[in-house]
């Protein structure tokens, strides 16, 4: 970017945002949520905290940070829901959910009562619509589920969206992507919305656990876990931080386990803890 464009960019802002600003708010989302932002994310960060700016009727970047060094906690939730991203779709990346009908949950439909166990973990699940596709699939690939002992968990850093989830209430826009089958299968009309909207039926609730989890924290699980889906969430960390995740997942994970990763991730020098097998799908060594 020129001087003649930068000037112009700082004379179009609501708030002044210097070099110190950013900085400073870069680091502390490093801190808080191991996330790495690129100086090119300067912009997305104005955007972003300019809204709470707004809300809280503050004059300046500088007295945001004030209020972030004094806080006890609320507004620094508030800070890291407007930072994180949340990108998602029904069956985004579908060879993943494949794989798990045809590899995971096919074999395991052999096993004699006592080893009807399986446990998969949602990291960074948005507004729901990952586990739920998880879960469509577990209905869909196993026949006698109350004989089975399943369950979903689903997590994510940012409180706004992890409310969404647990309503599970979506636009009609949002299940274009699913069959018509699945719709009437999995949905029922929700009326008290302002647009046409559907609710996930309660079949699928009931194998969800939806927790706030922030991944650079202690996991207050024990594991063993089946299957992990940590699709597009390395990928805003830095080698380090990535490589101290994935070991805390795989001592989750028992040798023969699943980690599925986002389109563009990879474990090349992160991990040796994991074998690849398929487009971006990783089974415990």
């Amino acid at each position: 970017m020129d001087t003649s464009t930068t000037s112009l960019t700082l004379k179009l802002r609501e708030f002044e945002f210097g070099d110190e600003d950013f900085q400073a708010l870069r680091a502390l989302v490093r801190d808080v949520t191991g996330i790495s932002l690129s100086e090119q994310k300067r912009e997305l960060v104005y955007g972003r905290l300019a809204r709470r700016l707004r809300a809280l009727n503050l004059r300046s970047f500088r007295e945001y940070r004030e209020l972030l060094s004094q806080d006890d906690g609320g507004e620094l939730v508030q800070f890291c829901n407007a930072i994180t991203t949340n990108l998602t779709a029904f069956f985004r990346e579908p060879h993943h959910f494949d794989h798990l009908k045809q590899d995971v949950l096919g074999p395991l439909l052999h096993k004699p009562a006592a080893g009807r166990r399986l446990r998969i973990w949602s990291a960074g699940c948005s507004t729901g619509e990952e586990p739920y596709s998880i879960a469509m699939s577990v209905l869909e690939a196993v026949p006698d589920i109350e004989r089975w002992d399943i369950r979903i968990l689903a997590t994510d850093l940012d409180s706004d969206v992890l409310e969404k989830a647990r309503r599970g209430v979506y636009t009609a826009e949002r299940l274009q992507t699913l069959s018509a089958e699945r719709r009437e299968r999995f949905f029922e009309p929700y009326h008290d919305a302002k647009e046409p909207s559907y609710q996930v039926r309660p079949e699928l609730t009931r194998l969800l656990t939806v927790k706030q989890l922030n991944l650079m924290h202690p996991f207050p699980m024990k594991g063993p876990l089946d299957v992990v889906f940590c699709r597009n969430v390395v990928i805003y960390f830095d080698k380090d931080t990535q490589r101290e995740l994935v070991a805390r997942v795989s001592r989750l994970q028992r040798p023969g386990n699943l980690l599925f990763l986002g389109h563009s991730e990879t474990l090349f020098k992160v991990s040796t803890d994991y074998t690849l097998i398929g487009r971006t799908i990783y089974r415990r060594s």
